[in-house]
């Protein structure tokens, strides 16, 4: 699948550390300029750690890497002061919530706390980093029209087992409590941001990547990373005022809430 990025300006990834964010980053690096955003601002919740984004970053002079915790409102402030101070008036025009977590836990293994964790960052998280960067992309959506990356955009990155109908269909024999209703509630988060966004003119939908082979996705998952990623950002890329309040898969197929 051809995906082209180049009306994005300025496109933000959580997450890129490691797994779809980090292949993220170099899909997006190893395209024709003309073809990818101008800026690409890769987070990572210890940069100094995260050695093979870095690698990355410093041979791209487009990518900037940020510190970003999604559990932490110290965090998250940092670091819109320090993309604010990057991209300038030109605002954010594509954020992608991908930071998450995932416990395997049933119903005989599950626990509170494993259900705050999971909640808190794969809901709670991409929530509060949405509104906090939401100035940046209204700033981005003032300066153009129609719906899409090239305007303001955030894609919130969840899972088909999230979807309340297909757990109790083919999704069923998956027992993971924590993941599967952290997704199910950043579906509704979505729907309530593109409810509230499209005014602005602020795209907003929930993006199924597949099941992937990561360290979250483990090795029993039919894809790789570069075949989620390749699909993922051609499906960005074409994203339109159709797809606006949406949950899809990495076709850009609708998945069943």
């Amino acid at each position: 699948m051809q995906w082209d990025l180049g009306g994005c300006r300025s496109l933000l990834v959580t997450g890129a550390s490691r797994g779809l964010g980090l292949q993220m980053v170099k899909d997006l690096v190893a395209c024709d300029s003309g073809a990818r955003p101008d800026t690409i601002v890769a987070t990572a919740r210890n940069p100094a750690a995260a050695t093979e984004l870095q690698k990355v970053a410093d041979a791209s002079p487009g990518v900037r890497v940020v510190a970003l915790d999604v559990l932490s409102q110290e965090s998250i402030e940092q670091a819109v002061e320090e993309v604010a101070a990057i991209l300038g008036s030109d605002g954010l025009n594509c954020l992608i919530n991908n930071a998450g977590i995932h416990m395997g836990l049933n119903l005989e293994t599950v626990t509170a706390d494993a259900m705050k964790k999971t909640f808190e960052t794969n809901t709670v998280g991409p929530l509060l980093v949405t509104k906090a960067f939401l100035p940046q992309l209204r700033a981005a959506a003032a300066q153009g029209s129609g719906m899409g990356v090239h305007r303001a955009a955030v894609v919130n990155i969840s899972s088909s087992l999230g979807s309340i109908q297909l757990t109790s269909e083919q999704l069923a024999e998956f027992k993971a409590y924590a993941y599967k209703t952290s997704k199910a509630a950043l579906n509704m988060v979505t729907r309530c941001m593109a409810v509230d966004l499209e005014s602005e003119g602020i795209l907003c939908v929930a993006l199924h990547p597949g099941w992937v082979r990561t360290d979250m996705g483990g090795q029993r998952a039919p894809m790789s990373v570069e075949e989620s990623m390749t699909s993922v950002l051609s499906v960005i890329s074409s994203l339109t005022q159709k797809d606006h309040g949406s949950f899809m898969d990495y076709l850009g197929k609708t998945v069943a809430w």
